[in-house]
């Protein structure tokens, strides 16, 4: 094996010998392609090949997950057999360049004409490689320094309606919430700098509430303004989001693309929050595209603070041990030996959340840190936002006692109400 590599790991499927196209996969994403050249020495090859690492079958199918012309017209047919591939790739191959490191582990693999199904679920780094990239600005400890939160997890909510009001509107809902006690206010995905409410007027409207506030009560409440554009407007947006004391700004990291985080990342120092809407299009088939475990690793390296893992229990489709899952590897340190590094992000429940899908989230991940988002969960609760707000904290104290909701919500009127509306 090369002196550093990054380990990627696959769910491979082809009626072929799994072996055979697991080093056809590693040929094509380094030195080789698919005759020998006159350059490809031995040499070139100690140095740059890839290298497979271990191929281990699992359960064939009768049919295939998808179609190849190539197969079809070579009249291959099944079984179509599948195996956990793990291949080695030298990091000197790629250095520290984040879009060729995802083309790399990922690139035309999925093109491959003896492959009918590819999942790409992790990418394993060492630690020295690591530190050639971004780390989050704030991550967790930074975030809960922010807003002086330490022994609980994070409440906060999204802008709603989604979009359609101004940015006077949108300022006064703010000043409502901070009122109504919530450490986290976020824009939607799709709301980032519409003609009725663009960023120039929407980012001093709202942070003139919040430093008002802010100054006040002695307590920040931390606004993600949803910046996603071209990367030279993110930056802008970026820039005026800080001279206005602002302290966090989202992207739609998928649509953005590493590049573009990468460049906000170091052009700014807000925290900045990842949302991954559209990530279903590359992880809920099974058998193809892109598991959590290597997108989270991608994104990490751009320097992202927080990243949504979706919700349990809510209006999405991911099941319950996927969010587990996926929020307990944003605690975790990225390299596989890392040491001392903090380089931790925050994981981000949202999706149909309220109080009652709460004691499942804080039993899943086991620790206070993360942030729960509610949208409709405080600001449709039946008695207002600054209730919504309250039945989630008390929903935090219960859990944390050990008590059941339906108890503790005997002498809580607001965790009553909320299991009362919601819970039907």
């Amino acid at each position: 094996m090369k002196s550093e590599t990054i380990t990627a790991t696959y769910l491979l499927e082809t009626p072929l010998d799994p072996t055979k196209v697991a080093e056809i996969m590693a040929g094509e994403q380094s030195s080789g392609t698919f005759v020998k050249v006159a350059g490809e020495t031995d040499a070139l090859r100690a140095r740059a090949a890839a290298e497979v690492l271990s191929v281990e079958e699992v359960e064939a199918l009768p049919s295939p997950t998808l179609a190849s012309a190539y197969l079809e017209r070579k009249q291959i047919s099944g079984p179509w057999r599948r195996a956990q591939v793990r291949i080695a790739f030298p990091t000197a191959n790629m250095a520290a360049n984040l879009p060729t490191l995802a083309a790399t582990v990922a690139g035309n693999l999925y093109d491959l004409g003896e492959v009918t199904g590819l999942r790409l679920l992790a990418v394993n780094l060492p630690e020295a490689y690591r530190q050639r990239f971004e780390m989050p600005r704030l991550g967790v400890g930074g975030t809960r320094e922010r807003l002086g939160v330490y022994d609980r997890p994070l409440f906060g909510t999204i802008i709603k309606p989604n979009v359609g009001m101004s940015a006077d509107e949108i300022a006064q809902l703010v000043a409502q919430l901070c009122e109504a006690g919530v450490d986290f206010i976020k824009d939607d995905e799709i709301c980032a700098d519409p003609d009725h409410a663009p960023l120039a007027q929407r980012v001093p409207a709202v942070m003139e509430k919040v430093r008002a506030y802010r100054e006040r009560n002695g307590r920040d409440v931390m606004i993600a303004f949803n910046i996603t554009d071209e990367t030279d407007a993110m930056r802008r947006h970026a820039d005026l989001v800080e001279r206005e004391g602002g302290s966090c700004v989202m992207a739609s990291l998928n649509w953005c693309g590493l590049s573009a985080i990468q460049t906000l990342r170091r052009s700014t120092p807000l925290a900045l929050h990842g949302h991954r809407n559209g990530y279903g299009a590359f992880a809920r088939h099974p058998a193809l595209g892109i598991g959590f475990d290597a997108y989270q690793a991608l994104y990490r390296l751009a320097g992202i603070d927080h990243m949504h893992v979706h919700g349990i229990g809510g209006k999405f489709s991911d099941a319950a041990e996927e969010v587990k899952t996926a929020a307990q590897r944003c605690l975790r340190p990225l390299a596989v030996d890392a040491q001392d590094t903090d380089d931790a992000v925050l994981p981000v429940f949202s999706s149909g959340q309220w109080a009652g899908t709460l004691p499942t989230t804080i039993n899943a991940i086991g620790s206070a840190d993360f942030m729960f988002l509610a949208g409709g969960g405080i600001l449709a609760h039946p008695h207002g936002p600054a209730a919504g707000i309250a039945s989630l904290r008390q929903a935090y104290e219960a859990t944390a006692e050990g008590t059941a909701l339906s108890d503790a919500a005997e002498s809580r009127p607001e965790l009553r109400a909320a299991l009362d509306f919601f819970g039907n």
